[in-house]
């Protein structure tokens, strides 16, 4: 009896600890996009490095629609690296706002 118990315990944590994010707002919606779709070249950290990409936290609004959108950068702007491996991702352009708002908040302080 006690291990019936023990067991239902512990499958009750793990379909807590298991439990999708609640949480739908911009910052959290950009965070699931960039884990989806830009990992791949840049660090899970957006204030790191990556591996063909370079770090992206503090990115604008704009950086981010002409880079995704359009494989450019806004006017004005000097890019950190000179390589141009990023192509367009048009696929994205509902992500936008939302891979903005949650580079903008990893902005360091």
């Amino acid at each position: 009896m006690r291990i019936a118990a023990v067991v239902a315990v512990a499958l009750g944590v793990l379909c807590l600890a298991c439990k999708p994010s609640t949480d739908e707002s911009p910052v959290e919606l950009g965070r699931r996009a960039y884990m989806a779709n830009c990992i791949a070249c840049h660090n899970a950290d957006p204030a790191k490095e990556g591996m063909l990409g370079p770090a992206l936290a503090g990115s604008s609004l704009a950086l981010v629609e002409a880079r995704v959108m359009r494989a450019e950068y806004p006017p004005g702007y000097t890019p950190k690296r000179a390589s141009s491996l990023m192509p367009a991702q048009p696929f994205l352009k509902q992500d936008v706002p939302e891979l903005a708002a949650y580079l903008a908040s990893l902005a360091p302080k």
